[in-house]
């Protein structure tokens, strides 16, 4: 499986009163981010499935992550807190996107490669930002294939 770990692009500060997950992206986190997501036409990714959290900006991402999509997208609140085997056992396909949240995201991601989320710190994710996995989705089972930058998107998708 390549499976591209995306955290959401920039969203605006909670408002008073305002939960969390209510937090929609903002006009310009969705300008940046559909130029990384041209980008990755460039870099002619697509995917078979986009799984994405349920809270809003992670919604509002996957939406516009959807334009390289060939297959389904799966809500998934597997993706709203710490990993666990079962977003794992949840994931399908080939080219798989799943966006969310750090810390969480970063934790998948060491959790994958290293076995271990205690390593989490040393996996951070900016806003838009993608990790490139490969292997097959389980604990020290996945090498990290690239880092793709939210600037580094950006810049491609400028183009």
């Amino acid at each position: 499986m390549n499976l591209f770990v995306v955290r959401h692009a920039y969203a605006r500060p909670a408002e008073r009163g305002e939960a969390d997950e209510a937090r929609p992206l903002t006009t310009k986190g969705k300008q940046r981010f559909s130029r990384e997501v041209r980008a990755m036409r460039a870099l002619d990714l697509t995917f078979d499935r986009i799984y994405h959290s349920p809270w809003l900006r992670a919604v509002q991402t996957a939406d516009l992550l959807a334009k390289r999509l060939e297959g389904d997208s799966v809500v998934t609140s597997n993706l709203a807190k710490a990993p666990s085997s079962a977003l794992l056992e949840e994931l399908e396909g080939e080219r798989v996107a799943v966006v969310g949240h750090q810390p969480w995201l970063g934790e998948l991601a060491a959790w994958l490669v290293n076995g271990d989320t205690l390593l989490a710190e040393n996996w951070k994710l900016g806003k838009g930002g993608v990790f490139w996995l490969s292997g097959e989705p389980a604990p020290s089972e996945m090498e990290l294939r690239a880092l793709m930058p939210p600037r580094w998107l950006r810049r491609l998708g400028a183009r």
